[in-house]
């Protein structure tokens, strides 16, 4: 069940890898987006991106809606950015229109719920993005408020045996997780690490210290007694690093008591990590919620493990953040 979304969602995404590398390529070469404060690069791969999986998706499953970040308010506002988009979709979609892209990104808009639809992450990681670092692309199909289908490209992260970079994941529901470097045909299953003894564990967590609370994640590992360096890596690859045993714990904790998770940030990722063998929940050691719409259904924050340690884990977050289950 599933095999075909499954074999879809895994070709479309990297194909979309090959269009956000190029852009990223770009950047580098440029050497100048982050000292002028210039934006315009991510929005331009965002946008690009979402364009090419609505159409690949609306190809292939023509009734199925889709979940995705962006909009179409840049294309229309600003001609600039439409052009520099229309030229990457091209290399892509010969003869697209600014009218077919505008169609493609307000297909996105879905509110996501109970019935099957896909969810989009074109870009996740932007500031790993725009200093030629690791960032995701992340697709999923939701299906009865489950995750059934993951795909995660992480066009940065090398496969392991390659001398190339960049790997892709999928997993399917009920048939585990495979790895592939992004343009192969040959794939391996995954697994999350075997550690049992939580003091071994490596913590995986953002580069971005506002982001991941680096000092909350500190008092964590402490009370666990990791030594080990955390693993720091930005975006989706955080779920991907889990998955094939190079990390054990990553943990997502909440901004404050009313913040939720967007599900374009988890969906792919989470079913990446439980097909291969790793748990994922909220910190009340709940699944996560994918039926409310497009945030998560959870209230507080998010705990991915190898999940032999996952309830010493949860154990450690309540006590350092001083709240019980």
């Amino acid at each position: 069940m599933y095999e075909t979304e499954h074999a879809a969602a895994a070709t479309i995404v990297a194909e979309v890898c090959t269009l956000t590398s190029r852009v990223q390529g770009e950047i580098v070469a440029a050497g100048d987006a982050l000292t002028k404060g210039d934006r315009s690069p991510v929005t331009i791969a965002d946008l690009a991106a979402q364009i090419v999986v609505s159409r690949r998706l609306g190809e292939a499953f023509p009734h199925d809606a889709l979940l995705a970040e962006e909009d179409s308010a840049a294309l229309v506002d600003e001609p600039a950015m439409a052009q520099r988009v229309l030229d990457q979709v091209r290399l892509q979609i010969p003869g697209i229109t600014l009218e077919d892209m505008v169609a493609a990104l307000d297909r996105g808009g879905h509110d996501g719920g109970d019935r099957r639809y896909w969810v989009l992450d074109p870009i996740d990681g932007t500031k790993g993005f725009l200093r030629g670092d690791q960032y995701a692309v992340a697709l999923a199909l939701v299906d009865d408020g489950n995750v059934v289908v993951g795909a995660l490209g992480c066009p940065n992260l090398p496969a392991p045996g390659s001398r190339t970079k960049g790997s892709l994941f999928s997993a399917v529901v009920g048939g585990g997780t495979l790895e592939r470097p992004i343009g192969a045909d040959r794939h391996q299953p995954v697994h999350v690490d075997g550690i049992t003894e939580v003091s071994k564990a490596v913590v995986c967590e953002s580069v971005e210290a506002a982001h991941a609370a680096h000092s909350v994640q500190a008092g964590i590992a402490r009370r666990l007694g990791i030594t080990a360096a955390p693993y720091r890596i930005d975006s989706q690859c955080k779920y991907a690093v889990v998955a094939r045993g190079e990390a054990s714990i990553y943990l997502r904790l909440p901004r404050d008591a009313s913040y939720r998770e967007k599900v374009w940030d988890h969906a792919a990722g989470s079913l990446v990590v439980t097909e291969a063998g790793g748990r994922v929940s909220d910190l009340d050691g709940a699944d996560l919620d994918f039926s409310k719409g497009r945030l998560l259904g959870n209230g507080r924050g998010i705990v991915c493990t190898n999940g032999a340690i996952h309830d010493r884990v949860l154990e450690a977050c309540h006590a350092e953040l001083g709240f019980q289950r």
